[in-house]
């Protein structure tokens, strides 16, 4: 993914209608994160200080917008969609308030809280550290600090201790609510009600789906002391975890106080903080359409033996599919030499691609 494309999405993701105006006007995107502050001087609030203050941590955000934007097009690599960052497609979308336009938010919310947080972790930003706290009341821990649990002896077997370095997820929590929510939080239109609302179960994804990881002390290998710490999720099963999100989210309207949303039919089940919700019903995808941003699917590659959503009946929209057969090369017949080495030979193999028409 290039800088260039990640930071058009971090530009976009800040697109609103704000006093009658654009931050980004007409089809002057910023191309670059320091640009970004210098086209918000009039900004207050927490947003301003992130761009006046802290350029290491606005670096940290456009990493996680790269995560959030990988993530998003690996987990619709097989769908109508695909999470494109073309710029003409991508812009339309986030204009919108559809269930895609929540899961890209989502997912670069919860890609900002990680790759901040990470950051904290490394080292890379004098702001914040990894989270050295010692937890109180779980299973197992000791409340007491470190030294005073080794004096009372051993810890019984399946006891551990808190220490080591954990990550710090509330600070990432915090820096992306602070950039990707601040410009909204006085507004209660139902876009951005639900912006808000997808934006927190992204970030929730992340900060309560923590695990705790351990690692033995002893002599000999022995677990005598087990020091424990707080560790994120990997990407990918956050990833994953807002992709089962987006498959069961919830359309909303606004509900009679103007503060808040309610869903749209009295039998669906009211949505939780880690669900995904939406107020516009999606486009089809299948042809291209300026208006909704679709791109179409003529031309994608699908699975002519899949009955799933990679397959071509349904990838195609029923348009049919051309066949043809390509040649690549590939290593074979590999034999290992002692010591040490590989060889082997390159065989031809024709492999049959199929493309929506």
């Amino acid at each position: 993914m290039e800088m260039r494309t990640v930071l058009v999405a971090v530009c976009l993701l800040l697109v609103t209608p704000i006093t009658g105006s654009l931050w980004v006007a007409g089809s002057q995107v910023v191309m670059d994160p320091m640009l970004v502050c210098k086209k918000t001087r009039r900004l207050k609030g927490k947003l301003a200080d992130i761009c006046r203050k802290e350029p290491a941590l606005l670096k940290e955000i456009v990493k996680g917008v790269q995560v959030g934007t990988r993530e998003c097009q690996h987990q619709f690599r097989n769908r109508r969609w695909n999470c494109t960052t073309v710029r003409r497609s991508l812009r339309k979308i986030l204009l919108r308030d559809t269930r895609e336009t929540g899961f890209i938010n989502a997912i670069t919310a919860a890609g900002i809280t990680h790759a901040v947080t990470r950051a904290c972790t490394m080292g890379h930003l004098v702001e914040c550290s990894c989270d050295k706290t010692i937890s109180k009341g779980n299973r197992g821990g000791k409340s007491a600090s470190r030294a005073a649990d080794r004096a009372k002896g051993p810890l019984a077997e399946g006891e551990w201790e808190w220490g080591g370095c954990g990550d710090n997820v509330n600070f990432g929590f915090k820096k992306s609510r602070d950039f990707m929510d601040a410009p909204y939080r006085k507004r209660s239109d139902i876009k951005t009600l639900v912006k808000l609302h997808n934006n927190d179960a992204g970030r929730l994804a992340v900060k309560n789906f923590m695990r705790t990881e351990c690692k033995c002390h002893g002599l000999s290998g022995s677990c005598t002391v087990r020091t424990c710490w707080r560790k994120m999720p990997p990407f990918r099963e956050v990833g994953n975890r807002l992709k089962d999100s987006f498959d069961g989210a919830a359309k909303v309207i606004p509900s009679n106080d103007g503060h808040s949303f309610i869903t749209e039919g009295p039998t669906i089940k009211p949505p939780g903080r880690f669900d995904l919700v939406y107020s516009e019903d999606s486009p089809d995808f299948c042809k291209p359409n300026r208006k909704t941003g679709s791109l179409g699917t003529q031309g994608r590659q699908c699975n002519a033996t899949s009955p799933g959503v990679e397959g071509c009946e349904l990838l195609c929209c029923g348009r049919g599919y051309d066949t043809k057969v390509v040649k690549e090369k590939v290593n074979c017949h590999c034999r290992f030499k002692w010591c040490c080495e590989v060889t082997c030979n390159t065989c031809v193999v024709k492999m049959s691609v199929n493309t929506c028409r």
